[in-house]
């Protein structure tokens, strides 16, 4: 494993942001990354792994690990269920592909996201009614500082929307090295409520889907309404839907009784952040090589040679605009470096 000095990592951010790592290296096996923790304990560090949740804002002045681990294979199986593990460096949307291929749902609603496997529990990512931690079983995570192997269960990992315990407690304590799913293998239950998954089926005159049937769907919509990061930078959603208190909501609706909403509790209330950046006029716009994508305002893009702080900027004077606008503060979901 070479250490390599000044490395630039536009490959290695969605974004494409001209961004360069004082040390990188990249990890292959589980005993490759133990010997780089081990043999670099005094330096600070920066796990990465497929850079799609991130913006580089700087240089960074660590030691960037790259995890690149890779694998899958079943390590539980009954005639309903089958326990998948995967190695955190697999592409995430290659791994789900080959779930459908193999004919295990539950991930099929998560199609065409960005990103490796490793990160996924993260973020507790999710897209058209499925998070992560609906089909989630354990993952094995290294401690950074005794590059001791942990298994996290389900209930250990705390998550909610776009939150876990790596998000906090152990923020930059732990590198995931693996996730199992729970998958099924009959009688999969198919989750076509969100969104305009059933719209497109309809298109194609599908009454009764199967799972590749809502993995296309969702990769058409996806497609649709979301650029490539290999053709126009970008780190999907750039912000959270925002979830705010009923009488915060109240006092929104009654002075814009249009605004889409999705009643989490008799507490909550759930505001999807894209309408919201819409209606304050910055969808399509453009702000010299950063702007927000021209069909669907919750994605920025870079057009060419943005920075990472041109880009903030922006994220900044929307979530300005959105609370001046609506008096609803909308978070960043991508993670500021």
């Amino acid at each position: 494993m070479e250490i390599i000095s000044n490395y630039p990592l536009k490959n290695h951010n969605t974004f494409g942001i001209e961004a360069f790592a004082d040390e990188f290296v990249s990890v292959n096996s589980v005993n490759e990354l133990q010997e780089v923790l081990q043999e670099n304990q005094g330096k600070q560090k920066f796990i990465l792994g497929g850079g799609s949740n991130m913006l580089l804002t700087q240089n960074i002045h660590s030691l960037v690990i790259h995890v690149n681990l890779k694998g899958k294979e079943v390590v539980f199986e009954d005639d309903n269920h089958v326990h998948l593990k995967a190695m955190a460096g697999e592409n995430w949307h290659e791994f789900v592909l080959y779930t459908i291929q193999h004919n295990y749902g539950g991930l099929e609603n998560l199609s065409l996201i960005p990103g490796n496997v490793g990160t996924t529990p993260i973020q507790n990512i999710g897209a058209y009614g499925t998070e992560i931690k609906d089909t989630f079983v354990s993952c094995e995570a290294m401690d950074i500082a005794t590059q001791q192997i942990k298994t996290f269960t389900k209930e250990e990992c705390e998550f909610a929307y776009r939150e876990s315990i790596f998000k906090n407690s152990l923020k930059n304590k732990y590198i995931i090295v693996s996730v199992t799913y729970k998958l099924t293998k009959k009688d999969h239950k198919i989750n076509t409520a969100y969104g305009d998954i059933m719209a497109q089926l309809s298109q194609k005159n599908i009454t009764t889907p199967g799972i590749k049937d809502v993995s296309d769907a969702v990769i058409n919509i996806r497609q649709s309404k979301l650029p490539d990061p290999k053709e126009l930078g970008n780190s999907g959603s750039f912000f959270k839907n925002p979830i705010i208190s009923k009488e915060a909501f109240d006092l929104a609706y009654s002075q814009h009784p249009e605004m889409p909403h999705y009643v989490i509790s008799e507490t909550e209330v759930k505001v999807p952040a894209g309408w919201l950046i819409e209606q304050s006029g910055f969808k399509g716009k453009r702000f010299g090589d950063a702007g927000v994508h021209a069909r669907q305002a919750l994605v920025l893009v870079n057009y060419g040679n943005a920075t990472g702080q041109e880009l903030l900027n922006l994220s900044r004077k929307i979530q300005e605009t959105v609370y001046n606008n609506f008096g609803i503060r909308i978070e960043a979901e991508v993670n500021i470096i």
